[in-house]
Order: structure tokens, then C-alpha cells, then sequence
């Protein structure tokens, strides 16, 4: 990505979450403070679940080292911005979404150097200490997610702005996100043509079993059909740029993002699978009832 798109990316990320917060409120918070039951599964399933998945994808697939590392690094991150916005339009739990969101990225600082430091270990049989970045983790999440949510949600409550403009934002929103997608498309779209062949099947059979698990485990726990879509997003949508500082800037091996380049571009082909599929029903539903 060039350094101009690179430096609107989170501006862009956060006008996506302002968006969302005008449609909250206080009392959306408090609904899912209330089920503390589908908060701890979605940690469970980003956690723990998700890197124990992709660590058998390595082993099935029987994955070249640096792909193998490349997508245990993948696993290790957290949720990613835009899985809100995705919920949102699948018409799942946004609340739910945004608080794991922010849970699983402050679990982070301790979830990656330990998935990673034992895939190096595992794959490369080079013991590694992975330093964190927790302050710009921290930061990104306040100034990306927590603040402009926070921002949206208060406004929403002051009913400053009349719905007209609210509505203007919102759409607007929709618009910025996929502008970020298509972004991505683009600039990717090298890397993930010359590597699609030998990584394509492994990051797409992660993708797929993540947001199954999620699903899964959210019939299990017998939650609402919104919260199951907001834990499928959760555990689909990673946090792939993330992924792709760990491995160039944090363990200067460019090899080793390859997967989250790769998943970058595959979980936004799935999700608007997810969208339309959403909206199709709804729309079903709407013409069976009338």
C-alpha cells in the first residue's frame, strides 16, 4: 500500500466506526454487558480456537515453513476494524462485534508473542521473542475504534444532529468501507496473484472454518441468529494488517506475510458473501410476510 493510502487507512477506519456509533447506544452496550456468556465465546473462538484451527491446516496441508509461520501469525491477531461494519451489514450484533473487537485486540500483547514465538520455534526451529508493540496496539484501538464509537453514540443520544444528516453519515460510512476494500484489492492484488496458487487454499480453508466455528459455537450456546452472525465476522475478519507488521517490521522476514496479504483480500470475498446472503433473506422475509 502506498504511504498516502496508508496514512488515510486509519482516518478512513475511523469515520467507519463514527458511522456505526450513530446508529448505538448506551443501552446496546449494557444488552451485551448483559450476556457475558457470547463475550467469552468470541474470546475463546479468536483466542484459542483460531490458532489451534490454523495450526491444523499447517499440519493437513503440510504447508512449507514460512507459509506455515506466515498463517500462525495470521491466527495470533486480533479481530480486525472493519468486522463491525460487516456485522452491521450481515444486520448482526454491531455492539457485540465492536466489544470483541476491542477485548480481543487488548488480549493481543499476550496472544501474539505467544502464537508466534512457539510457530518459530515449531516451524523454524528459531526460538523467538516477539516485541509487541502494546503502546501503538493501545493507541490504534483508542483513536480507530473506542473514541469514534464513543463520539457516535453520544451524538446519536443528543439528537444534535437531525436523522437526515445521520443517515447522509452512515451511508457514507458504507461507501468508505468499501473504498477501503477495493483499496486493497488493488494495491494486494501483485502479491496475491504471484503466491494465490500455493497459499490460496490454506487461507481460504482457515477463513471458512473460523467463521463456521463461530457460528457453531453461537448455536451451542442457543444466542440470538445477530450475535451468532457478530461471532462468525469476529472470528472471520483478522486483523491482517497486523499480521503483515509482525512479520516484515517486527521479525524482518517479508516471506512471512504472505498469508495475511493473501487473507487480506479472501475474508473481505467472504464477507460480502456473508452481506449478500443476509440481505437476501431479509428481503425474502419481507416479501413472505407481506
Amino acid at each position: 500500500m502506498n504511504p498516502v493510502a496508508a496514512n488515510l487507512l486509519p482516518v478512513a477506519l475511523a469515520f467507519i466506526m463514527f458511522g456505526l456509533g450513530l446508529k448505538l447506544t448506551p443501552a446496546d452496550f449494557r444488552r451485551v454487558a448483559a450476556r457475558p456468556a457470547a463475550v467469552g465465546l468470541g474470546l475463546i473462538a479468536q483466542c484459542l480456537l483460531l490458532p489451534v484451527l490454523a495450526f491444523g491446516v499447517t499440519l493437513a496441508l503440510q504447508l512449507e515453513p514460512d507459509t506455515a509461520v506466515g498463517l500462525m501469525i495470521l491466527a495470533a491477531c486480533p479481530g480486525g476494524v472493519t468486522a463491525a461494519m460487516i456485522t452491521d451489514l450481515a444486520r448482526g450484533d454491531t455492539c457485540l462485534s465492536i466489544t470483541l473487537t476491542a477485548a480481543t485486540s487488548l488480549v493481543a500483547f499476550l496472544s501474539v508473542p505467544a502464537v508466534v514465538g512457539f510457530s518459530m520455534f515449531y516451524f523454524l526451529g528459531a526460538p523467538t521473542v516477539v516485541d509487541y508493540p502494546v503502546g501503538q496496539a493501545v493507541g490504534g484501538l483508542l483513536l480507530t475504534t473506542l473514541v469514534p464509537v464513543g463520539a457516535g453514540v453520544w451524538l446519536n443520544c443528543s439528537g444534535w444532529l437531525p436523522p437526515s444528516v445521520t443517515g447522509g453519515i452512515q451511508r457514507l460510512a458504507s461507501g468508505v468501507f468499501l473504498l477501503v476494500v477495493g483499496i486493497t484489492f488493488v494495491t494486494q492484488w501483485p502479491q496475491i496473484s504471484s503466491h494465490f496458487a500455493t497459499v490460496g487454499l490454506a487461507v481460504f480453508a482457515l477463513n471458512v472454518l473460523t467463521m463456521c466455528s463461530g457460528i457453531l459455537l453461537g448455536n451451542l450456546a442457543r444466542l440470538p441468529v445477530a450475535s451468532r452472525i457478530a461471532l462468525a465476522v469476529e472470528c472471520g475478519i483478522q486483523n491482517s494488517a497486523l499480521g503483515i507488521t509482525v512479520a516484515v517490521s517486527l521479525l524482518g522476514t517479508p516471506a512471512l506475510a504472505v498469508p495475511s496479504v493473501i487473507y487480506a483480500f479472501l475474508m473481505n470475498v467472504t464477507a460480502l458473501l456473508l452481506i449478500v446472503t443476509r440481505q437476501l433473506r431479509r428481503q425474502g422475509a419481507g416479501v413472505g410476510v407481506g
